[in-house]
């Protein structure tokens, strides 16, 4: 969409001005007449006041058509335009060609053209506006019976004055009203980025936090078991061992929670990078390494050549889907990366565990699931995360288990 007003809504909005517009030239055309017909006599008084009226009458017919059945394109618009430019030229004609002091009014169809419809109709609009006002130089016809030479003068200077006055307020109006739209809009879109920046920290942050969750969930079992066995313990070093082991747990809760300090912390400086497939999966490879040291991930070879945006989020996300199909199938958990076309790069994760219930839907992440081990809202982050770069979450669920597929898009050269 080229303008915002090439819509059926905007062209609605924009019936109010046209037809303000239109009538004000009708009246400005018999107001020149009847001032003309004080100081000479015109030679086509009938034939201009007739046209002035068929002109009316297209103003309100056209403000019914645009406010009730408005055009769903530019182009009967410009079509309408068009006809402004010929009814004021066929007036002007009527009235003394090229030396009317009204011919400025030509440029008002013109202005309106430039903010309603797209660049080419502009342009197609204003040649023939110059084509109206050329065959008003090379065929004049005279517009007076006598040619009072000191009454003529006045009047062309009177009227030059009144139509830069009216032609001045009229672009006021219309384009002081477009610029105050603008200025409205500005704000908006700012406060749209403020808005969206701050929602992705809260993403950044949320991912963070269902993690730290999930990882919790292991000491938090562990230390209360050892509560329980701690109550019904009475052998000392049995009792110095489990108290041993209470203080490891909490200083895994601790890393734990300095972690999802520090995930805010980088969440209000987030940058984003450009890193080939490889490298990006090698990243990702060396922290699920150091998370799950003893897991049974398979990192299958070879990967794509290509390049993908990616953040601290996008990698928490994918990290994320990881867990959950740790989760789902301890022993078994392959990681993948292909080139899908279509300008896409797919990263797919596979397990052979039942997965979660909504992994069954074609569009994973659309809802909060209900997780025993963690916050339930992992997968929802993660959708959320690959969706605000530009990808897509997919999943796969049968019987042998759930396949996971992240599509994102390719970073081109020429982009």
């Amino acid at each position: 969409m080229e303008w915002l007003t090439h819509s059926q809504t905007g062209f609605q909005q924009a019936a109010r001005y046209l037809l303000g517009m239109r009538l004000t030239i009708v009246a400005i055309q018999l107001v020149a007449i009847a001032v003309a017909e004080t100081f000479v006599t015109l030679s086509h008084r009938g034939e201009a006041v007739i046209l002035c009226l068929v002109y009316a009458v297209m103003a309100t017919l056209g403000w019914l058509w645009l406010t009730r059945k408005p055009p769903a394109s530019p182009g009967p618009i410009s079509v309408s335009l068009a006809l402004d430019l010929l009814l004021i030229g066929g007036w002007l004609y009527l009235t003394g060609g090229y030396t009317n002091p009204l011919t400025s009014l030509l440029l008002l169809p013109i202005a309106v053209a430039i903010i309603l419809v797209p660049l080419r109709q502009s342009i197609a609009l204003t040649l023939c506006g110059i084509l109206v006002y050329t065959s008003l130089v090379l065929w004049p016809m005279p517009g007076l019976h006598d040619h009072a030479g000191r009454n003529l003068a006045q009047l062309h200077l009177v009227g030059m004055w009144v139509t830069f006055a009216v032609t001045a307020g009229i672009l006021l109006l219309v384009v002081g009203n477009l610029a105050r739209r603008l200025h409205r809009q500005q704000a908006t879109l700012a406060e749209v980025r403020e808005r969206r920046l701050r929602d992705e920290q809260i993403i950044a942050l949320g991912l963070s936090a269902a993690s730290v969750a999930h990882r919790l969930g292991t000491p938090f079992n562990t230390m209360s078991l050892l509560i329980e066995e701690l109550k019904q313990s009475n052998d000392p070093v049995a009792r110095q061992q489990d108290l041993e082991m209470l203080e490891q747990q909490l200083g895994l809760c601790a890393g734990h929670l300095k972690q999802l300090s520090a995930a805010a912390g980088q969440a209000r400086a987030e940058q984003r990078q450009i890193l080939t497939v490889s490298d990006w999966l090698n990243r990702l490879r060396e922290s699920a390494t150091l998370l799950w040291p003893a897991s049974s991930v398979q990192w299958q070879l070879p990967w794509p050549d290509g390049r993908v945006t990616v953040d601290a989020t996008l990698d928490q996300a994918v990290l994320n889907l990881l867990a959950n199909a740790l989760t789902a199938s301890p022993s078994w958990v392959s990681v993948s990366a292909r080139a899908a076309g279509q300008g896409l790069l797919e990263v797919v994760v596979e397990d052979r565990g039942g997965g979660f219930e909504n992994a069954r839907h074609s569009e994973p992440g659309s809802e909060i699931a209900v997780s025993p081990n963690g916050l339930g809202v992992g997968l929802f982050l993660s959708n959320a995360t690959i969706q605000r770069l530009g990808g897509q979450l997919r999943a796969h669920a049968s019987d042998e288990g759930t396949t996971m597929i992240i599509a994102l898009p390719e970073v081109r050269d020429d982009n």
